[in-house]
């Protein structure tokens, strides 16, 4: 096998170095927002008249293989006027590049970040993008803008729960979706039990969604990668924005660092902060039941860069985030995500761009319970991760990126800690484990000719756990045995303990993830594109929740628990009409994942140290076909997306259990073979606009009680096979209505007012049994009756909110 890969990389290196022709020069450069230096990603700078063109990097950076003498180009950014001009290339020159946003008329509103065409020349493909003005159109509930809920909408996406804030993506658990802020991890992207991302829109750039086709450069999750980025604040001018809603409160500042000239000064900072206050209002109850509790969820964003030289640049970036809830003789709950990312780009010349990070993410949780044998138990997973990648625009046929990286993790599974003098609890802190994930890759876009493309490449990834506790050893070699004597599995026998030398490496995993698509333009509107992928994740949550949770955990890949795989292919086709006005694609795909770890019955994460003795291992594929039409242009703006898939699970048994479902395939806990969204926007006039969003989906699976016993005067319940029921069919519909206030040139202000779920639709965020007593319950007598209780979330919640901008 090494020796198959050795030659596809010797066949890459071939291809990188095809002769160039002697006449052509390096034209590269950024390409920024006019008034505020923003950097714009995914800009495209053409020659007028041809196919030849490349797009703006994450930092703005653009590399293009250019004729001597007169050049005319066309740069072009959904949003902003594009821009024609014409430039004499007799040598190698560098030119930034400012374009001027589009004043929004009646005639024309725009809802793509990307370029119009952007998705029939490129080779990319299941890959969705959403700009901040995007996100923000789209009604949400309470009136908070939110990145998770909008890709939520995109075809091959679901929710798993109503105002959950994780996402399924093409038949995945919400562990399977690499998110990404400023190229740090964010472990759990919600506030408030899901109710809310963690990521405030006020400071968000563009977020961009890689659902099949994933870059090599991205790796350590099945499913899909979400790389959302941070505005980096404007370098000519003091600027603030901010909002008040009924749930929370954000403002942002951004400001120049140094003297600010002409075109700016040589660095910028941008700070964006949120809170919400319901524990404001608490005290003022006169219920002490309420008075005394807490519940509130705060955020912080920062980032800055400054210039250098001509060729460096520094980045300097951050979130802090935390989750409050405390129930005075009840519980108490504290969560919250930490980030840092710190980053150096340099320009080689005008054909290599690098870019070395970094990184710093950590997630921790505290859960404190207070009746009488009270304790607290903390848990956390941090990780470091230093990079290096590197952007290499050879010719006008090929781009190439290449780079490698290394992450340093650090599970804490947790410490408990007795409260007061009358608790029983005994202190107990469970060994950390630690773990590093090493890897390098290379990718090239390769232009064939004017109407076929190819982007090949491939990552190595390598993952091993280090010594840092005994590791137990199971009577022949079995950590989870199936006891027939209660038809269930259980724990393993541990034999003995052995001890390694700290930070020894273990269970050592090679992965080989070659990634592939093919891009052959029909005509300039329309294209038919394959792609194939192959993702290794060697981190596992533990859950038994189906969207994250502030309980999440977390553990290496080990000896017992391998490393989870991902083959996916794909195929669609893209087409544009009325004048790239209209957006329309199918795509499909199928996946088959190996290693997929399921509970055994009655399984419970928590308090675990041991979590090979409660899993069981299995496979799992998904398939489906995504079908979306979109409208990006003029008074009516919006897109309609619907997916209709299959995901299933196969859990053999071992040590002669049945396994899940007798070992057949069973369907996940986020199925959902019908999904529909339909989101819009209009705008009526200069002072009115209007949008909306409907959702439909098929109910998600769970597994009822069909039947119940007697034995020892206790009733039993007997379920049925794992996920053979299914929740009611989810939909709701959602509106809002923007007013624009009196605008200067130094104030901008706007109300938001949105309906969540108009026509009050109560959807079943689960469904619960309990035995009641009927007949003559006085005497004792009588028999027991299961009921079913419907838990609901939310009714029809209206929001308001004010914003403003100076």
């Amino acid at each position: 096998m090494a020796t198959n890969y050795r030659w596809y990389l010797a066949v890459m290196f071939l291809f990188v170095t095809l002769t160039t022709n002697a006449q052509k020069y390096t034209l590269s450069g950024y390409v920024k927002d006019s008034l505020t230096n923003e950097f714009l990603i995914g800009a495209t700078i053409q020659i007028a008249n041809t196919s030849t063109g490349v797009s703006s990097n994450a930092y703005g950076f653009f590399s293009l293989q250019v004729q001597k003498g007169n050049v005319d180009l066309l740069i072009n950014y959904i949003g902003y006027e594009t821009r024609a001009i014409t430039i004499n290339i007799a040598s190698n020159i560098s030119l930034d590049f400012a374009l001027k946003e589009k004043r929004q008329t009646l005639s024309e509103v725009v809802v793509s970040s990307t370029k119009a065409n952007q998705k029939i020349i490129s080779t990319e493909m299941s890959t969705e993008r959403l700009s901040a003005k995007d996100i923000k159109q789209i009604p949400m509930v309470l009136g908070e803008a939110d990145v998770i809920k909008s890709i939520q909408l995109l075809p091959g996406v679901s929710a798993p729960n109503e105002g959950s804030g994780g996402f399924n993506v093409r038949g995945g658990s919400a562990d399977q979706n690499l998110i990404l802020l400023d190229e740090a991890i964010v472990y759990n992207p919600s506030h408030l039990f899901g109710f809310f991302s963690v990521f405030n829109a006020d400071a968000l750039k563009d977020a961009t969604l890689y659902k099949g086709g994933i870059p090599s450069k991205y790796g350590g999750r099945l499913s899909s990668v979400l790389d959302i980025r941070m505005r980096e604040g404007s370098n000519k001018k003091f600027a603030a924005t901010g909002g008040i809603g009924l749930l929370s409160s954000r403002l942002t500042l951004e400001t120049p660092l140094g003297k600010v000239y002409e075109n700016g000064a040589k660095g910028s900072m941008l700070i964006s902060a949120r809170r919400s206050y319901a524990d404001i209002f608490l005290p003022l109850s006169s219920d002490t039941t309420i008075n005394r509790n807490k519940l509130y969820f705060y955020d912080l964003n920062f980032r800055s860069n400054y210039r250098l030289s001509d060729k460096d640049r520094v980045f300097l970036s951050g979130y802090f985030g935390r989750d409050k809830i405390d129930v005075p003789n009840g519980f108490g709950n504290s969560w919250g995500n930490a980030t840092g990312t710190l980053r150096w780009n340099h320009l080689f010349n005008s054909k290599l761009f690098m870019n070395l990070s970094a990184i710093y993410s950590n997630y921790d949780y505290e859960i404190t319970f207070y009746p009488a044998n009270s304790f607290k138990w903390n848990s956390a997973l941090s990780n470091l991760n230093f990079k290096a990648d590197f952007d290499y625009y050879v010719n006008d046929k090929h781009n190439l990126k290449l780079g490698l990286g290394s992450i340093y993790y650090l599970f804490n599974p947790g410490s408990i800690s007795p409260l007061g003098s009358t608790s029983t609890i005994n202190a107990t802190d469970y060994a950390v484990k630690k773990a590093i994930e090493n890897y390098i890759y290379i990718q090239d876009d390769y232009k064939i000719t004017d109407r076929l493309s190819i982007m090949f490449g491939i990552r190595i990834s390598q993952f091993a756990q280090l010594a840092n506790d005994s590791i137990p050893n199971y009577r022949n070699s079995q950590s989870v045995v199936f006891n027939p004597t209660i038809n269930n599995y259980q724990k393993g026998t541990i034999t003995s303990y052995e001890k390694y030398q700290k930070n020894t490496w273990l269970n050592n995993s090679l992965g080989f993830e070659p990634r592939a698509s093919v891009n052959y333009q029909v005509n300039e509107s329309a294209s038919i594109k394959v792609g194939y992928n192959r993702m290794y994740q060697y981190i596992h949550l533990l859950s038994t929740a189906t969207s994250p949770t502030p309980l999440d955990l977390y553990t290496p890949s080990s000896s017992f628990i391998k490393p989870q795989i991902a083959d996916q292919v794909a195929t669609g086709f893209f087409k544009n009409s009325g004048n790239s006005r209209y957006e329309v694609s199918v795509e499909g795909y199928y996946k088959w994942m190996q290693n997929q770890f399921d509970f055994i019955d009655g399984a419970s994460p928590l308090l675990n140290n041991s979590p090979e003795t409660i899993l069981l291992n299995g496979s799992a594929r998904s398939y489906g076909l995504e079908f979306m039409i979109k409208k990006g242009e003029g008074r009516f703006t919006g897109w309609v997306s619907y997916t209709l898939s299959k995901a299933e699970r196969q859990t053999p048994g071992i040590d002669g259990g049945r396994g899940i479902n007798n070992g057949e395939y069973y369907v996940t806990s986020y199925d959902k073979p019908h999904n529909l969204a339909v989101t819009a926007s209009y705008k009526l006039s200069e002072k009115w606009s209007f949008s909306a969003n409907f959702i439909f989906q098929s109910g998600r699976p769970v597994t009822y009680p069909e039947s119940k016993y007697t034995f020892n005067g206790l009733s039993i319940p007997e379920y049925s096979e794992r996920n053979a029921h299914r929740l009611p069919d989810y939909h709701r519909l959602d509106i809002a209505a923007t007013l624009k206030g009196k605008e200067t040139k130094k104030w901008k202000s706007q109300w938001v007012f949105g309906i969540y779920n108009i026509y009050n639709r109560q959807n079943a965020a689960n469904i619960t049994f309990r035995e009641t007593l009927v007949g003559n319950t006085e005497a004792g007598l009588g028999t027991g009756e299961n009921k079913a209780f419907k838990l609901t979330y939310f009714g029809i919640v209206p929001s308001i909110s004010y914003e403003f901008k100076f």
